[in-house]
């Protein structure tokens, strides 16, 4: 690597850690003044060398729906998780059937993704997967009244890791319920992975200043009507392309 090529490696890793949000190569580029503007496959090649310089550390250069950031490695969880005191993340297990049933059959409304539980989606769950920009409305279905559509975001992705929707997993690595846990406890950049606990109760608090923990008794295995929810979400059709 040239000495001009190191330079470009060192910023590229120096807006990455100072940004605190992904960012894409139009975004790194911008950085660099018009004499010194590099070529987008230089800025390409200093992210895949900063990729191998991590392989062997606690760091990893990741890329997720927003564009590249560098984020703690996955599998420092356990020491990491250490440094908070936050109280686990709280949803209920109609949250996550809603969010598993937007992210494989969007566009979706609100009445399909009823139809699909058999039960009525609570306002609360939508208003929180849209507080949380992780689900949004994409359009509207032509029929009689007009219903919103909903389809996931490019915050989605970054939450979870994920560079599109081809990422999520398929339906054989999806069998059950705790195969969706396990895939969403993943981490932001620099933060422990959240303790998605489950919970039974569809009108339950989701917030994290939630004051209590769930109890052992409280859905941390679900049932197999919850995971034939969220295998019919899957079971018909790949995910779609990548929402912008």
């Amino acid at each position: 690597m040239s000495e001009s090529d190191t330079r470009i490696k060192y910023i590229v890793e120096s807006v990455l850690l100072a940004s605190g949000k992904p960012l894409t190569l139009d975004n790194i580029l911008a950085v660099f003044g018009d004499g010194e503007k590099p070529e987008r496959d230089q800025i390409r090649d200093a992210i895949t060398a900063l990729q191998e310089d991590y392989a062997e550390r606690g760091i990893e250069l990741v890329q997720v729906g927003s564009g590249y950031r560098i984020q703690v490695g996955q599998d420092m969880e356990p020491w990491v998780s250490r440094l908070t005191e936050e109280k686990p993340q709280r949803y209920t297990r109609a949250l996550l059937e809603t969010l598993a049933l937007v992210a494989y059959r969007q566009p979706i409304t609100r009445g399909e993704i009823e139809d699909i539980r058999g039960v009525s989606v609570s306002s609360s769950i939508m208003k929180t997967l849209q507080d949380r920009e992780w689900v949004r409305v994409v359009g509207h279905r032509d029929v009689p009244g007009r219903p919103a559509m909903y389809g996931t975001t490019k915050k989605f992705l970054d939450y979870f890791n994920l560079k599109g929707l081809d990422d999520l997993p398929t339906l054989m690595e999806l069998r059950d319920f705790d195969s969706i846990n396990a895939e969403l406890e993943l981490a932001m950049p620099g933060e422990a992975a959240p303790d998605l606990t489950i919970v039974d109760n569809e009108d339950a608090a989701v917030e994290t200043e939630a004051e209590e923990t769930a109890s052992d008794d409280t859905g941390l295995q679900a049932d197999d009507e919850s995971a034939t929810v969220v295998q019919v979400a899957v079971d018909t059709q790949d995910p779609p392309g990548t929402i912008h």
